[in-house]
């Protein structure tokens, strides 16, 4: 992997972790076409990953210090409810990815046609969600947080967005988009590292030259810095966009990318 390659799949992951367009998708159709498969060299997939999780801190900064202000006070209140949220909406995407994500990826596998289906079921849960108008609650709910825990975990699915899911399915529940767009970002966190945490078992069981593969420190450090710049791009547009409602936008875009993907799987 050069550093033109680099560059590009670093701005992909930067970009469609957030997006509700799917990275995982995206990464699979930019490896098809640049020639590259990133998901095979663990070091790359764990620095842009990395990067992805520092992006979100950046830009949700005031979130994060208000959570940890609560939580050191030592007592049930706003943010503690909302640090247990978090840790339910967690249980169905931890047990997917011990248990059932290398099963998942040899059942289904990354290919394209895949990619495309789940994309089309990306643009239908957001076009839904988009037309939808349940009734709007105050917070969320335990209940509703576990709800869109499972609709992350059923992301592990090559196409399937993890932001596009979550923040649909808050939709449907009723969620306002203020808070939900902030909710689903912060909880994506534990994932991230969750699932760079495996990456760097595998590469340890897997040795150096699997970890490393053929990719230089520089060609590292740009897609590092990529991911992150794209990151903290997505991640502050995204709040933005899911506040203003305009979420139909992407399901028209993961139409079209699914459509083709499907197409481009038979050439």
């Amino acid at each position: 992997m050069n550093e033109l390659q680099a560059l590009l799949l670093g701005i992909i992951q930067g970009l469609t972790e957030y997006l509700p367009v799917s990275s995982s998708g995206h990464l699979a159709i930019g490896a098809y076409l640049f020639g590259v498969d990133g998901e095979e060299n663990l070091t790359f997939t764990v620095a842009v990953h990395v990067a992805t999780v520092l992006s979100t801190l950046v830009i949700l900064w005031k979130e994060v210090v208000w959570i940890f202000n609560g939580l050191f006070k030592m007592k049930m209140n706003d943010e503690t409810r909302y640090v247990l949220n978090i840790i339910v909406s967690m249980i169905p995407v931890g047990i997917v990815g011990v248990f059932f994500k290398d099963y998942v990826e040899e059942v289904f596998g990354s290919g394209l046609f895949i990619v495309g289906c789940m994309l089309l079921v990306t643009a239908s849960l957001l076009a839904f969600s988009y037309y939808a108008k349940p009734r709007q609650k105050e917070e969320i709910s335990v209940r509703d947080a576990f709800i869109i825990g499972l609709a992350q975990a059923a992301a592990v699915m090559p196409g399937l967005s993890r932001s596009g899911s979550t923040i649909a399915t808050g939709l449907l529940l009723g969620n306002k988009k203020e808070k939900l767009a902030q909710f689903s970002f912060l909880m994506v966190i534990p994932p991230i590292l969750g699932e760079a945490l495996l990456d760097v078992v595998k590469a340890a069981k897997g040795g150096a030259e699997a970890a490393v593969g053929d990719i230089s420190l520089t060609a590292l450090a740009v897609g590092f810095v990529a991911a992150f710049v794209a990151g903290c791009l997505a991640c502050k547009w995204m709040v933005n966009i899911v506040k203003k409602g305009k979420l139909v936008y992407f399901a028209i875009y993961c139409a079209i990318v699914g459509v083709l993907t499907i197409i481009g799987s038979f050439i």
